[in-house]
């Protein structure tokens, strides 16, 4: 008999008779989604020791019923790739797949980005960054060199000018400045911005009428061309449409992105 305190993995004592065996198993999705993850189950699958007959790729769309994985290995090893591959692939195949879902909807003309990554336990940040990339989504508002002027500059200094005035020497950055209306209406902020020469305004209300708002005092000051209007604060993937007809340029998704829905997966033994 074997005690509780001296058992260190029940499934030396479970598969004892029957470790030498060898058994097939594979993962099929139980829904349709994007993969994303692969790299990081397949270090796994290599970890733990099985044989690897086939993994999907990162980027491949499956439907419910596809084959995600396919291996050979003794029963513990089996059942440890149940329990840690499926967790590799489930959660950032979920990321991907809303990543996915919002990228298009926002077409070409309204850029999704989800920067709630970098609020991520340190271990998973860069899984979940590759999950959103993977999808079509951007990690960071642009690629190209910009600062971000949130509400706590502008509270710092005072004033959106004032904030926008400390960036002056910072030559070839686009400047973004988030509104709140904090310091008086949308509409007097959007002027304060593009008087003290910002590129962007990030209306952060959550409130699609405020952005309108924004988005009509730019035309009002001859201006729409040159600046863009980006959204943020509680969006949902279903606001998309709305906010794409009203003209905003960029989107900012969090939790709707990063807490997406597992893209649920299965794994059976089969026959060799």
């Amino acid at each position: 008999m074997v005690k509780h305190e001296e058992i260190v993995d029940i499934r030396d004592i479970i598969f004892e008779s029957i470790m030498d065996a060898k058994f097939t198993a594979q993962i099929t999705a139980e829904r349709e989604g994007l993969i994303s993850g692969s790299k990081y189950a397949f270090e796994k699958l290599m970890d733990i020791g099985v044989d690897i007959e086939f993994l999907v790729a990162d980027g491949k769309t499956v439907s419910k019923g596809d084959l995600v994985a396919k291996f050979e290995g003794n029963p513990k090893q089996i059942t440890l790739a149940e329990e840690i591959i499926i967790g590799k692939l489930a959660k950032t195949s979920g990321i991907a797949t809303a990543s996915n879902k919002a990228s298009k909807l926002g077409g070409e003309s309204c850029k999704i980005a989800s920067g709630a990554w970098k609020k991520m336990p340190p271990e998973i940040k860069d899984v979940v960054r590759e999950a959103i990339v993977t999808g079509g989504a951007s990690p960071r508002l642009f690629d190209v060199p910009f600062v971000y002027l949130d509400k706590n500059y502008v509270r710092i200094f005072g004033s959106i000018s004032k904030a926008l005035e400390a960036t002056k020497n910072l030559e070839g950055y686009i400047k973004v400045v988030q509104l709140k209306a904090e310091t008086g209406s949308i509409e007097y902020e959007t002027r304060e911005a593009v008087k003290a020469l910002a590129d962007v305004i990030m209306v952060d209300t959550g409130r699609i009428e405020d952005a309108i708002k924004a988005i009509n005092i730019l035309k009002k000051l001859g201006v729409r061309s040159d600046k863009k209007v980006a959204f943020a604060k509680g969006v949902k993937i279903s606001d998309i449409p709305r906010c794409r007809e009203v003209g905003i340029d960029l989107l900012c998704i969090g939790k709707e992105i990063v807490d997406a829905p597992l893209l649920d997966m299965k794994l059976d033994i089969v026959p060799s």
